[in-house]
């Protein structure tokens, strides 16, 4: 099946064709354009020449666009989450949790459309303010460049295409390599609503010719990214003056205090560690155990871990797949040999059978190994017994990434005292991690990003805060 480029709001062949394979059965799924530095200028000045009209749809508009496209994903909901399957190997139960989670994310988007406001400034609160009348108004910014993972295909996506639009921007769309085909449904869902054409765009190809392209085009005024830290990095070194938002990972923390009921803990964890097989930004990595329950923790989330079925991605009943390439696997399984030959100790997991990277539990693990301080992303957990919640605190704040953490805890002031203490852009009491409803505001600190998603927060990132003052 050969795909092609949406560009102005039209289907349009490229010179160069890549073939596109699935993770899990490694055939041939589809052949993928490879957009030339040509395709992505027009894609950028289509985007450029439509900003005004999309600058103009009234807040009813925007939202009754996004409430379409709703629609639309509710109708292809199945079509949607086999799509993610077959391009990321994705086990359907959870493709079909993130065609829910996109579907609710643009609702979301359309609500904030009608919500889009600017402030009064009180002018009279300063010696000089006096007969002034002041207030904001929120703009557009014109072109935003969103460039996405290949871990949730239409939702990451969403967190970008949905806010762009209700804030009156218009898109150029870079998928994952891997992904691309949910973007290329989502252009064929946009493309049936009242959307300007050439306000939505995707453009396929290598991250450095798409991306190199929109990271220095004058023409864009926004960068939003999701990936590794040090391509997050080398486009903020590149961007200019333009704004950027980066989401670029995390090797997320959990502490487990003395007190707690583990058999309401592990499952959440296991969920946390291993669901779309480890390949979450905040996946559970690192788990800290009080020294009293640690035994029996690991007693128990073994085997509940044990109990995962393995399989297709397309079986309803399958837990873990593949992971998105074999390098990812081997880079991962030579992680975990880095780690045992340095005294960690394999629970259970720590190899590759029928092309699945069994889901991995280590012990004894120190924290300058790789598997601890650098993010996996992959179905592998570490955890390691503390004696105390401050020993607990210490290890989580001990790394460059600082996106989300969690701990289960009875008591009200260790909760109080880690929501203060974690060195995170989010804290999750009584809970993994992994936890994310889509209008909460999302981002970390130190080498996990800058910028935050979640619907309100995002559109205030894609828009300029115009003052405007009258001398009464």
């Amino acid at each position: 099946m050969k795909k092609k480029l949406y560009i102005n709001g039209e289907w349009h062949e490229s010179l160069l064709y890549k073939d596109l394979y699935s993770p899990y059965s490694e055939e041939k799924i589809a052949e993928i354009p490879q957009a030339s530095n040509e395709d992505v200028e027009s894609a950028i000045d289509a985007a450029y020449n439509n900003r005004e009209v999309m600058a103009s749809l009234t807040a009813y508009e925007k939202a009754d666009i996004l409430e379409n496209l709703v629609s639309l994903l509710f109708e292809n909901r199945l079509k949607a989450a086999e799509i993610i399957s077959l391009e990321s190997a994705k086990p359907i139960k959870f493709s079909l949790g993130e065609i829910d989670r996109t579907i609710e994310t643009y609702k979301f988007a359309a609500e904030e459309a009608k919500r889009l406001t600017g402030e009064i400034i009180p002018m009279d609160a300063a010696k000089n303010g006096a007969n002034r009348f002041g207030y904001t108004i929120e703009q557009p910014l014109g072109v935003i460049g969103a460039i996405t993972p290949f871990n949730f295909p239409q939702n990451l996506v969403a967190h970008k295409v949905g806010p762009a639009i209700a804030a009156g921007n218009t898109i150029v769309l870079k998928p994952a390599s891997q992904t691309p085909l949910s973007a290329l449904f989502l252009a064929e869902l946009i493309d049936q609503t009242a959307l300007p054409k050439g306000a939505f765009n995707v453009i396929t190809g290598s991250g450095k010719t798409v991306g190199d392209t929109l990271v220095t085009s004058e023409k864009v005024k926004m960068i939003t990214f999701t990936g590794s830290p040090a391509v997050g990095i080398g486009i903020r070194n590149k961007a200019g003056l333009k704004k950027v938002a980066l989401e670029l990972g995390s090797n997320a923390g959990l502490i487990i205090d003395k007190n707690v009921d583990l058999s309401q803990i592990v499952p959440k964890c296991v969920i946390g560690a291993f669901s779309n097989q480890g390949q979450v930004c905040i996946s559970l990595q690192r788990t800290y155990v009080m020294d009293e329950l640690f035994n029996e923790f690991i007693q128990q989330f073994t085997n509940a871990t044990k109990q995962l079925i393995i399989g297709s991605p397309l079986a309803e009943t399958t837990d873990i797949s593949a992971m998105i390439n074999p390098n990812e696997s081997e880079r991962a399984l030579r992680w975990i040999q880095e780690a045992v030959e340095d005294g960690a100790k394999i629970v259970t997991g720590g190899n590759i059978e029928n092309g699945v990277f069994m889901p991995t539990i280590l012990t004894n693990v120190h924290s300058t190994l790789k598997v601890s301080c650098q993010e996996v992303f992959a179905p592998i957990v570490v955890v390691n017994s503390i004696s105390s919640v401050e020993e607990g605190i210490a290890a989580i704040n001990d790394s460059n990434y600082g996106l989300q953490a969690g701990i289960f805890t009875n008591d009200i002031q260790t909760a109080f005292k880690a929501s203060r203490e974690f060195e995170v852009g989010g804290v999750m009491i009584n809970d993994i991690p992994t936890y994310r409803v889509d209008q909460m505001p999302y981002g970390g600190v130190k080498d996990s990003g800058t910028g935050k998603e979640g619907l309100k927060y995002a559109i205030h990132e894609m828009t300029e805060t115009k003052l405007v003052v009258w001398n009464l």
